[in-house]
């Protein structure tokens, strides 16, 4: 019986593997406006700080479940989310910035931007006829997190029947600081884009999951076996190669929010390795996220939707 093997190893789904341009990625507003079956007016997404994994002891409520009634318990992780605030106002036309008016001046800001001297302008809504979207640049503060002082910076749309609401929401918004306990609610699914953890340059077993050649063979075990054909005289980018491995943005969808909570509540979850305690809301997600620990991640509203949603009451966090 011949031995089993495969063609090929690794998806091509993901490429080029090189790291992330930057840290916080961004998103398509544009199509997650348009995705939004519930068309709830507000930010269309929020940012946070990943605090780690833990349990959850829940009480399955999903009909038709087989754990029905019963008590399980889930793998869960834990985001801080300071609240944001506003930078700017930016206005699209056609995809484009057509303009954008500046709206904080905060000492916190000079560590991330270079802030303009001259005085902050009014809106006028008059000049603004043209304009098809208006969306936010907002800014967290991770301070409040104790984990650093220099601040995240992030684009997030606005979800309205029209623009002239848009612009009257972002109006609404300057100057205040907002929570994700307006954003997002328990139970419901959101999409989470980040950076995974960077494991450096690695070979392809580690890379791509090719395996191992035989103990007698020659130029190295832990290589491919062939690089390509001999014709056409070059090497594919199909072919495994040794390379970076992590640090790349990845998006997870349908992620569910188990619990939802706020100050008060953090001081029973207690202090986690590697970050400490839990200081402003947060909220339990369901399964696990990319990234390492104190990393921030966006997380909007779901861009596809899965009709396979749990309903789970949450007990108590199990250490």
């Amino acid at each position: 019986m011949p031995t089993k093997h495969k063609p090929r190893k690794g998806s091509l789904q993901f490429w080029p593997r090189k790291k992330a341009k930057k840290i916080l990625p961004s998103a398509n507003w544009k199509a997650i406006a348009k995705a939004d079956k519930e068309k709830k007016q507000g930010l269309l997404g929020f940012v946070g700080y990943k605090v780690g994994m833990t349990t959850a002891l829940v009480e399955d409520l999903t009909p038709n479940s087989m754990t029905l009634n019963e008590k399980k318990v889930l793998p869960c992780t834990i985001i801080e989310c300071p609240a944001i605030k506003v930078f700017s106002i930016r206005f699209y036309k056609k995809g484009k910035i057509t303009s954008e008016i500046l709206v904080s001046k905060d000492k916190e800001l000079k560590r991330k931007v270079k802030l303009p001297k001259k005085k902050i302008k009014e809106i006028n809504l008059g000049a603004l006829k043209e304009v098809d979207d208006v969306r936010l640049l907002c800014y967290t503060q991770p301070k409040l997190a104790k984990i650093k002082k220099k601040p995240d910076m992030c684009e997030i749309g606005i979800q309205a029947e029209s623009v002239e609401k848009k612009l009257e929401i972002a109006n609404g918004l300057i100057g205040k600081e907002l929570s994700v306990l307006d954003v997002f609610q328990p139970l419901e699914s959101i999409d989470v884009r980040a950076v995974t953890k960077g494991k450096g340059f690695s070979g392809p077993v580690k890379r791509f999951g090719i395996g191992l050649k035989s103990h007698k063979s020659e130029k190295g075990q832990r290589r491919p076996g062939s690089l390509g054909a001999w014709t056409p005289k070059k090497v594919s980018f199909r072919a495994p190669m040794a390379g970076q491995l992590g640090f790349f943005t990845r998006v997870q969808y349908n992620n569910q929010i188990i619990l939802a909570g706020d100050k008060q509540e953090a001081d029973a979850l207690g202090e986690f390795s590697h970050y400490g305690i839990i200081r402003n809301p947060f909220l339990v997600v369901k399964g696990s996220l990319q990234g390492a620990k104190k990393r921030p991640l966006l997380l909007t509203r779901p861009l596809r939707k899965s009709k396979k949603i749990g309903n789970y009451k949450f007990l108590r966090i199990v250490k």
